[in-house]
């Protein structure tokens, strides 16, 4: 390594060693196992390797709206702020200063730059902006990943009615319709009012994510995913809210596995999972926050290329697949039926 003389030496090396990192790692989807492999041999010493780069090559951007004195209390965490830039913008009130603000940002998906917006859970002083972005924002479909307390520490504030409660957020109601329990999430339908409109809003609560941490095995999470996919029609012209805690990390990694299923499934023989990410980093920070998160990212787009009949923890789950796939498509037959008719 040189040594430099002063800071323009500094900044210059800096620069040198960022434009010798690859931003972009494709890997084809007939060599996805044997990468999975390579990566993770020697304690993970490679995903490791690319998991310090990703950091090193992600974005800092302003964060100015976030940092004002009527924003501040708004945001759960003092160091996990949106980018001024991509930052969600809500219908602002006369005479409110930072009243259209929300720790929110829009995030690329497959089809636009704006497919998903990535949210922080909200605070308790936050839930009416919350619901005023999902109107605003004719968003259509609620993935929450979170529990509202995590080992004693509260996550998310619960922001949702009981059920057949009706309950006012500002000049929204919200009325809670209907609520499936499934082994690993729950399905709630929300009805939501302003004057003579209603519109239908889906909720789908993740069960199996700790915090900072990764599910336990890959076939549930793949099933979520695409469960949720299967319920997104063409008529749906808002973003996919999606939330954990703070907004980053599970959400980040969702949102990254829904986009290269995508793909596979459009017919791209080769997928990037680091260049993908670090796009994704371009709309909010630390997206996909943890290694342990990045490695769970591979293990699932390798496990998708497997055949529905697999194993989870050495038993055979060919039957239980299916029985738990018949599940799912009834789910996405009626989340269609139930739609029609609304605005």
């Amino acid at each position: 390594m040189r040594k430099s003389t002063n800071g323009e030496d500094n900044v210059a090396f800096v620069e040198e060693e960022l434009a010798n990192v690859r931003r972009n790692r494709p890997v084809k989807l007939s060599d996805m196992s044997s990468h999975f492999e390579q990566l993770s041999a020697d304690s993970n010493l490679l995903f490791s390797q690319e998991f310090q780069d990703l950091n090193m090559l992600s974005p800092e951007f302003p964060t100015t709206d976030a940092e004002l004195q009527e924003t501040r209390l708004k945001n759960r965490y003092t160091n996990i702020l949106p980018f001024d830039k991509t930052r969600v913008k809500l219908l602002p009130f006369e005479d409110e200063p930072g009243s259209d603000y929300i720790n929110a940002n829009y995030a690329l998906g497959f089809t636009s730059a704006r497919e998903y917006i990535a949210a922080q859970g909200p605070l308790a002083s936050t839930i009416n902006d919350f619901w005023r972005m999902i109107w605003e924002q004719n968003a259509s479909i609620i993935v929450m990943l979170t529990q509202c307390v995590e080992r004693g520490r509260k996550k998310c504030e619960h922001y949702w009615p009981m059920l057949n409660e009706s309950l006012y957020y500002g000049d929204i109601v919200v009325q809670l319709d209907s609520e499936s329990h499934l082994p690993d999430f729950i399905l709630r339908t929300f009805s939501l009012r302003v004057g003579d409109l209603e519109r239908k809003v889906r909720h789908y609560y993740y069960l199996l994510w700790p915090d900072m941490g990764t599910p336990a095995c890959t076939d549930y999470m793949i099933r979520f995913v695409s469960t949720i996919r299967c319920d997104v029609r063409p008529d749906m012209t808002g973003p996919i809210v999606v939330h954990c805690s703070a907004g980053v990390g599970r959400t980040g990694t969702f949102i990254t596995l829904d986009t290269l299923i995508r793909k596979i499934q459009n017919g791209n023989d080769s997928i990037d999972i680091f260049g993908h990410i670090l796009q994704l980093r371009h709309c909010r920070l630390n997206m996909v926050q943890t290694e342990s998160q990045y490695i769970y990212i591979h293990e699932c787009i390798r496990d998708f290329m497997r055949p529905v009949a697999e194993s989870v923890n050495g038993h055979n789950t060919e039957r239980e697949s299916f029985n738990y796939v018949q599940i799912y498509t009834y789910l996405c037959v009626i989340s269609h039926s139930e739609f029609s008719g609304y605005v």
